[in-house]
C-alpha cells in the first residue's frame, strides 16, 4: 500500500467530507468493526475512491492485526492513506463519535429501560442483522484473498485455533504469519531451483 496519496496536500472541505463519511459509518453500524467492514468498504472504495478494493485488504489485514478496535484501526488508517496525519484525525474522529455521543446519553437512559419487552426484541433484531453484516464482510474478504493449498489450511488452522481451542486471536495471526512467510519462503526455494 503505497502512501502517495498521503502527500498530495488535501482542503479542509476534503477533511469535513473524511470526517462526516465516517460519522456516517459510525451512526448507522451497529455490532462493532466486522459489521462496519462491508460499509466501510462500499463508502471509501466505491463512492469516493479513497482507496482501491487491493487496498481495503491490506487496511483490514492490519488493522486486525493491531491493538484496538478493527473499525477505529481502520478508519485511521484509510484517513491516513488519503490525507497523512489529519486525514486519520478526521477519519477516526468521525469514526468515535458517534458512539461517543450514543453511550453518553444511552447510559443516562438504559437503566430505566433496560427492561421493557419491547426494547429487548428490538436488540434481538439488531444482533441477527449485525450476524448478516458479518457474514456479508466474510464472503467479500473470501472472494478476493488468494485460493491456493496454504490459504485453506491456514484458514482451516485459524478457525481450529480461536473457535474450538480458544487460543487467544493474538497468537493465532502470529502464528498464522510464520505460516505465510515460510510457504512464501519454500515457494520461492521451488522457484529458484527450477
Amino acid at each position: 500500500m503505497s502512501n502517495a496519496q498521503s502527500k498530495v496536500k488535501r482542503t479542509p472541505k476534503e477533511y469535513v467530507t473524511l470526517f462526516l463519511t465516517f460519522f456516517k459509518i459510525g451512526a448507522f453500524t451497529f455490532g462493532g468493526g466486522y459489521a462496519m467492514i462491508p460499509l466501510i468498504q462500499k463508502e471509501v472504495v466505491d463512492n469516493h475512491k479513497w482507496v482501491t478494493a487491493d487496498d481495503i485488504l491490506e487496511v483490514i489485514a492490519i488493522a486486525e492485526s493491531t491493538p484496538g478496535p478493527i473499525a477505529v484501526n481502520a478508519a485511521t488508517f484509510v484517513g491516513y492513506k488519503f490525507g497523512g496525519f489529519w486525514g486519520a484525525f478526521s477519519a477516526t474522529l468521525g469514526v468515535v463519535s458517534p458512539s461517543f455521543m450514543i453511550i453518553v446519553l444511552l447510559s443516562s437512559l438504559i437503566s430505566r429501560f433496560q427492561d421493557y419487552k419491547a426494547v429487548k426484541y428490538a436488540f434481538y433484531g439488531i444482533r441477527a442483522g449485525v450476524l448478516a453484516l458479518i457474514v456479508k464482510a466474510m464472503i467479500n474478504m473470501y472472494r478476493k484473498c488468494p485460493k491456493s493449498p496454504v490459504a485453506y489450511f491456514i484458514f482451516a488452522f485459524s478457525f481450529i485455533m480461536v473457535a474450538l481451542l480458544n487460543i487467544k486471536a493474538i497468537y493465532v495471526l502470529i502464528g498464522c504469519a510464520l505460516i505465510g512467510l515460510a510457504a512464501s519462503f519454500v515457494a520461492k526455494r521451488r522457484e529458484a531451483k527450477k
